[in-house]
């Protein structure tokens, strides 16, 4: 008598690889769908329409615009989020649900509605808008209101990826360099911050990209200067589509590359700490 089993397996392995198949085609449509609005900006562009655009004097002022105030961004993120997000990750504030929930609400307010809110807590007529004019300064329509509301729309994806970074580091180790003798401050600088340093990066990085694409608040609360957003904008506005898209390639050369670098950084070492 024929054994059926042979028969059996070899049905079954076929039916296992067609599912592979299929699922890596599932997977290949939604990664390519995903990536739909990059491959139809570049089918789409012109690279005489990129040199001609970009070559026009005053071209590249909202590049500069959108670079400094995205660098001043991260330094007050840096300043300010980090704490938070180290006391999120230890658990050391009291009812620590309700400083996530506080994060998370930042994270989930429409861009719009930020800077309609910002005019309101930061405008002219508020009690905050009369301090800093006070300093001869304006958080309307100035540089400043720029920096305000790329702080505000990228600032919730900071401190959710550093809480996530710090909360990676396993405190075995901090208790073992404390129990050596080091205070806190080395504890941090030579155990904490290098383990936690690539996610660190990447929600540095994230929060960057975030920055340089901020519009929706942008566009209430600081028109002016034009960053690269604006441009694109006022660009469409004016002139049409096909216009604007060689500053929509430069905005995703800027904020692209450095999330793509920090991400890769932070696959090898989680790589490296599994091996």
């Amino acid at each position: 008598m024929v054994s059926r089993a042979p028969v059996a397996a070899a049905g079954w392995h076929r039916v296992r690889s067609a599912r592979a198949g299929a699922s890596v085609a599932g997977a290949a449509i939604i990664w390519l769908a995903l990536l739909g609005p990059v491959i139809a900006l570049l089918a789409h562009l012109s690279w005489h329409a990129v040199v001609s655009s970009l070559t026009a004097p005053g071209a590249l002022a909202p590049l500069v615009v959108s670079a400094e105030s995205g660098a001043v961004t991260l330094a007050v993120l840096i300043l300010v989020c980090t704490p938070l997000s180290w006391k999120l990750a230890k658990g050391t504030l009291p009812f620590p649900r309700v400083w996530e929930a506080g994060v998370l609400t930042s994270l989930l307010l429409p861009p719009l509605v930020i800077g309609l809110l910002l005019v309101f807590m930061v405008g002219p007529y508020t009690a905050i808008g009369q301090a800093i004019a006070h300093l001869n300064l304006s958080a309307t329509n100035t540089f400043l209101a720029l920096v305000v509301a790329e702080v505000y729309e990228s600032a919730p994806y900071y401190v959710l990826g550093a809480q996530a970074a710090f909360g990676s580091v396993p405190p075995q180790l901090e208790q073992q360099a404390a129990l050596l003798g080091d205070p806190p401050r080395r504890v941090f600088r030579r155990v904490t911050l290098p383990l936690a340093g690539p996610g660190l990066a990447t929600a540095l990085t994230m929060a960057w990209a975030r920055a340089m694409g901020a519009f929706g608040a942008v566009i209430i609360i600081a028109y002016h200067p034009y960053g690269l957003p604006m441009q694109i904008w006022t660009t469409l506005q004016e002139t049409g589509l096909p216009s604007a898209l060689p500053f929509a390639l430069v905005l995703l050369v800027v904020a692209l590359p450095l999330p793509l670098a920090a991400y890769v950084w932070s696959a090898r070492a989680q790589g490296r700490r599994r091996g």
